[in-house]
């Protein structure tokens, strides 16, 4: 049984060497985030066979399908109060147990609005098994593992992104729109399986000093001008991601680039890049600085915009390469400044962080959705560009308060 906590000591000091110890546990950890969010974007891929399902304009399925940052939104604002007191592995087990009931329901929601509640329900279990199990690996694991193990995480959660969307849509193509779901369903309860046999039992180690409510703590955080800023960076980032990549499929399926369902899903392979870069977010942070990090990133996101107006499949899938890039980059470059912002009570400012973060996503779901039904999709590229330039703004003012630079995050 593999524990995916702290290395042992003489795998630490082969960490340079990677041991087969740490390479297991990297990819266990990997696996481990790739299962929890692999329901979230998966969807995306087979949006136009939902919409001609539901008989609904691109705009309501998309609110739809990605109404999942509700739960997610809720579940991270939760989680991040009552984490002191929260079993992680119970957590983490009960929360990929339960997600497989509404995304088994999911087959046969009657109408959209079933659908869209499952899908709130799906958030909550996501985001409650995601949230905690960062929470198991920031208590668990040792200060020279920390980094392998969260860069693992994150780059199983990018990888979900590619391999979900490309599982779906090979799924719902040779055995229809209903057993999609079943199999998503399936791979919950994997997670499950793995986690009950990788993460150990752990009581939370940084409790909350009982003098300090979470709502004195939450007012703390929102009162620090450089956390409100990420906090809106983190809103700005998924309202670009979504609008992006849920409204660019209704654009991929007409002429006159016309591709199907097959195809729409390897288009998501615009992700495998993402995978690689992610990775280092926290050496450019190092480098360079958190804004010029961000700022590099989102400039990248930019550029990208351009390219996905053309009626050539070549420069659409660039467009959406530097997009994908340039958002998941600056995604991990605001989550670890988060941590290094918050001198205290970092459980309930990553919480908030992610409540924005998702909240930004149903937002963006809901905006660009009407602009790309009522005047089309440049429109909508011009609103993605729109918030990436706010983020832009906001970044300005990401400053560390010196005595929250001088504590480890």
């Amino acid at each position: 049984m593999t524990d995916i906590s702290a290395p042992t000591k003489s795998e630490a000091t082969d960490m340079q060497g990677h041991s087969p110890g740490v390479v297991l546990r990297s990819l266990v950890i990997g696996l481990t985030a790739f299962l929890t969010v692999v329901d979230l974007f998966a969807t995306q891929a087979i949006l136009p066979s939902l919409t001609r399902h539901y008989n609904v304009t691109p705009a309501a399925i998309g609110f739809a399908v990605n109404a999942c940052t509700i739960g997610m939104a809720i579940a991270g604002l939760i989680v991040g109060f009552l984490s002191p007191h929260i079993d992680r592995r119970l957590g983490i087990l009960v929360s990929l147990i339960l997600l497989a009931i509404p995304t088994t329901l999911l087959a046969i929601a009657p109408d959209l609005t079933a659908f869209t509640l499952l899908r709130i329900a799906q958030g909550l279990c996501m985001a409650s098994a995601f949230a905690l199990t960062l929470a198991y690996l920031g208590e668990q694991c040792s200060q020279m593992d920390a980094g392998s193990a969260f860069a693992a995480y994150i780059t199983g959660n990018v990888a979900s992104n590619l391999i979900g969307r490309l599982v779906s849509a090979a799924v719902v193509d040779t055995f229809g729109l209903a057993s999609n779901f079943y199999f998503f369903a399936l791979l919950n309860l994997a997670g499950a399986v793995l986690v009950y046999f990788t993460v150990h039992r752990a009581k939370p180690m940084h409790a909350m000093p009982e003098a300090q409510t979470p709502l004195v703590a939450t007012v703390g955080h929102w009162r620090n001008p450089a956390l409100r800023s990420a906090f809106a960076i983190g809103f700005c980032i998924l309202f670009a991601f979504i609008g992006t990549f849920t409204f660019v499929n209704f654009v991929l399926v007409r002429p006159p680039l016309s591709l199907g369902r097959m195809e729409l899903g390897f288009v998501y392979f615009v992700f495998a890049p993402s995978v690689v870069t992610t990775l280092f977010a926290g050496r450019a942070v190092a480098r360079f600085g958190t804004r010029p990090a961000i700022w590099g990133a989102l400039s990248l996101a930019a550029l990208g915009l351009p390219l996905m107006l053309s009626s050539r499949l070549a420069e659409v899938l660039a467009g959406m390469v530097l997009v994908g890039i340039g958002t998941f980059f600056a995604q991990a470059c605001a989550t670890g400044f988060v941590g290094q912002a918050a001198s205290d009570n970092r459980g309930i400012a990553s919480g908030i962080y992610l409540a924005c973060y998702f909240l930004g996503g149903l937002a963006g779901s809901a905006v660009l959705g009407q602009l790309f039904d009522r005047f089309g999709w440049t429109a909508c590229v011009a609103g993605v560009g729109a918030a990436l330039s706010v983020a832009a703004l906001l970044t300005a003012r990401l400053a560390l308060d010196p005595r929250s630079a001088s504590s480890p995050a």
